[in-house]
């Protein structure tokens, strides 16, 4: 275990005025890996200005020009975060809300499973091998260094 000490102890961080908190659950919980890189640059804008029941009226255009998003970028990531019951919005007060008891996305789209892009990969160049020896057998090419490519490729992907 990593044994901790202060590391320059004229700047340690005090409570003073305002008070921002992110439960440390919303990183081991798996909410931030269900969101989306607009949708968290939102959630923690809307962190950072709330007050202790975790209200704020900022305005869209300046949260837009504060966090430096884009009308439809903010749309987007306002709506995400909507649909994952992590804020509450009635036009004009935002509500950052206690966390749900799991995230409502936290499963990788099956894009990210590395598994599963192994496999894609693998369909495609099946599928261009096919291709490949059509092409290849319209060219003149030798049957055996199209089996030769397709081998190698083979070989590169069995490790994924």
């Amino acid at each position: 275990m990593i044994k901790k000490r202060i590391l320059n102890p004229g700047r340690v961080r005090q409570v003073a005025g305002g008070f921002s908190y992110i439960p440390h659950r919303f990183l081991t919980g798996g909410f931030l890996a269900s969101l989306e890189q607009k949708e968290i640059l939102l959630y923690l804008f809307l962190i950072l200005v709330s007050d202790r029941y975790g209200l704020s009226y900022y305005s869209y255009d300046m949260i837009c020009s504060l966090i430096q998003l884009t009308l439809d970028e903010y749309i987007e990531a306002r709506d995400g975060l909507l649909k994952k019951d992590l804020i509450c919005f009635d036009g004009k007060i935002f509500q950052v809300l206690d966390l749900p008891a799991a995230p409502s996305c936290a499963t990788s789209p099956p894009y990210e499973d590395p598994a599963v892009v192994a496999r894609m990969i693998r369909q495609s160049l099946q599928e261009a091998g096919h291709g490949t020896r059509k092409r290849n057998m319209r060219r003149k090419l030798p049957h055996s260094q199209t089996d030769d490519r397709q081998r190698g490729c083979e070989r590169f992907f069995q490790g994924a």
